[in-house]
């Protein structure tokens, strides 16, 4: 780990990136110093998310789409002492994961299995929240594709995108509550709203929860594609704000509100900053490989 944690100075910012087509890990400092591989070996890894006061990292293995071989890993914070706690067969395309600490549950999206899940934070009692299809020929359907998610605690729902095929303006951004409601299942939930529609192709999510606005990138064409893009989860204008463009296919986005930074990644292998706004914009690492899922944390 990059600045090792002491007594004296016991959190540290750091980045945790994953590399998509190397299999690996990255830890960092957040101007992409003394990065260390923390993690090797994993299956085409793609979501990741830091569970501080346990010390721990949770991460999801897309694995190959036609061999419905995904996973979801947790390691220690050091890459050591890792765990398959989601095994392989019960869920097929995990993509971005997040951790709702409260309620000790990992919840993430499953591309091609079409649906949304959570289960312990051991991996058990693995559950469906939401269902967008069933079929292989619902399969070929990439509109109904669930790629990134985030939850507003405060109302208890729960967002998500559903990308679209590549570059076509049909990605959408949902959001329910967290709860299936009494008597309906995943499949026939009837709480489900279109919060955007006829987006390029967005992927993942991040509330800033102090000020309610969520965000999230698209790796779709521009000009409205290769962006992050924001917009208020109350008051949902017409039209999103986009507040970083010119991306390489973006994919992973962390916030950290309290000093008014977004860190992002794109699929051409750039890690990038900005304040919340957009502005001040850096690209301080590139030619990194695929990089995909990306988490800031205090540790």
């Amino acid at each position: 780990m990059p600045n090792a944690v002491t007594k004296s100075n016991p959190t540290i910012p750091h980045l945790f990136v994953l590399e998509l087509n190397a299999g690996c890990i990255h830890a960092m400092n957040t101007d992409g110093s003394e990065r260390t591989t923390i993690v090797t070996g994993c299956h085409l890894p793609d979501g990741i998310v830091v569970d501080v006061e346990a010390g721990h990292i949770y991460w999801t293995n897309m694995g190959i789409p036609s061999l419905d071989d995904g996973s979801i890993e947790r390691a220690d914070i050091d890459g050591k002492n890792r765990k398959t706690i989601v095994p392989q067969g019960h869920t097929h395309t995990p993509k971005q994961i997040i951790l709702d600490k409260k309620g000790g549950k990992l919840y993430w999206c499953d591309r091609e299995g079409m649906r949304l899940m959570r289960c312990n934070l051991d991996g058990s009692r693995l559950e469906t929240l939401i269902e967008a299809g069933h079929s292989e020929a619902d399969r070929k359907d990439q509109t109904r594709w669930c790629v990134g998610l985030a939850i507003d605690p405060k109302f208890g729902r729960i967002y998500w995108t559903q990308k679209g095929p590549d570059n076509a303006g049909l990605g959408r951004i949902f959001r329910a509550n967290v709860e299936v409601p009494a008597g309906q299942t995943a499949a026939t939930r009837s709480d489900i709203e279109i919060f955007y529609d006829s987006l390029p192709e967005p992927i993942d999510l991040e509330i800033d929860h102090k000020n309610r606005i969520l965000y999230w990138t698209d790796r779709g064409d521009p000009p409205r594609g290769n962006t992050v893009n924001r917009a208020s989860i109350d008051s949902k204008p017409a039209e999103s704000e986009i507040v970083v463009t010119h991306l390489m296919e973006g994919i992973g986005i962390a916030l950290d509100v309290p000093n008014d930074r977004m860190f992002v990644t794109d699929f051409a292998g750039s890690i990038y900053s900005a304040r919340l706004d957009g502005s001040g914009e850096r690209n301080f690492l590139f030619a990194q490989g695929n990089l995909t899922g990306i988490a800031y944390a205090e540790v």
